[in-house]
């Protein structure tokens, strides 16, 4: 089941990618160096390392502590899919800086231990770092929260997004202000706001002035669904062409696996696998 939920959550990220980047995407299990290499570096890091991760350790609890080894060793698989590059650069979220850490702890150990070989990737912040839960502002927006109304989905109708915004949780004080620390639902609807209209919190803050939360949240709501939905059509409409889709993917993958070979041909030369 969770494989499959895998394989589905997979498909829905080559359409969004074949979307922004054309004839370079690829999904990770048609590229196995990227599985190869993350058996490799798998073995230079400890367990406590990996159990120190926040995402770990919050995914864990909600398993009740009963967590699986493929969400334990996920992080590894992502610096794989990184160093199988020698990427340099990675455009991540707030919420992955410590992943990313990991991945400089992995490239710094392995040429400390074989060697100069990768490059230590740094981390490039988005401009809106984390999105919050609708429903919880002190926990990040995640597609995986059991809670449907917490989480807003480029593929979510305008009616869906109506709703969630308008159950979205912020307080009783009408105003709409930003402040992240005592108003942390309102603030995150100002975050929201701004990041799809490219305006900046205190524009989108001057231009709410008069409004109350209820009639905001629709303002926002309208927002969103204006910004989605270009990516939404494009993505319907690459939905409907599944032999360009697939020969994006096949594309992606021979170009993936080009670039990709020779780093684990030599990497496996190094640890004396070849």
């Amino acid at each position: 089941m969770a494989l499959r939920a895998m394989k589905k959550a997979r498909g829905c990220r080559s359409v969004i990618r074949a979307l922004h980047k054309g004839p370079e995407v690829t999904p990770t299990p048609q590229v196995s160096e990227h599985t190869q290499l993350s058996w490799i570096l798998t073995c230079m890091v400890r367990l406590p390392r990996l159990q120190h991760l926040h995402q770990w350790k919050v995914k864990a609890a909600q398993q009740k502590h009963d967590g699986m080894m493929g969400l334990l060793t996920y992080p590894v698989l992502q610096a794989a899919d990184i160093l199988s590059y020698k990427s340099t650069h990675v455009p991540v979220g707030e919420d992955q800086v410590q992943h990313m850490e990991l991945v400089q702890d992995l490239a710094q150990g392995f040429n400390k231990k074989y060697g100069q070989f990768f490059p230590v990737p740094q981390s490039i912040l988005t401009p809106m770092k984390k999105v919050k839960s609708l429903r919880d502002p002190s926990a990040k927006m995640s597609k995986s929260d059991p809670d449907k109304l917490a989480t807003v989905r480029i593929t979510d109708s305008p009616e869906e997004i109506v709703t969630k915004f308008r159950k979205a949780v912020t307080d009783f004080t009408s105003e709409v202000t930003y402040d992240p620390a005592r108003r942390g639902g309102v603030s995150n609807l100002v975050a929201i706001h701004a990041a799809v209209t490219g305006l900046s919190v205190e524009e989108v803050v001057h231009c709410s002035m008069g409004i109350n939360t209820a009639h905001y949240k629709r303002v926002v709501a309208d927002a969103v669904i204006e910004k989605f939905a270009p990516i939404k059509s494009e993505i319907e409409k690459l939905k409907m062409d599944k032999d360009y889709l697939e020969k994006v993917l096949r594309t992606g993958s021979a170009k993936a696996k080009e670039l990709a070979y020779p780093v684990i041909q030599e990497v496996k030369k190094l640890v004396g696998i070849l």
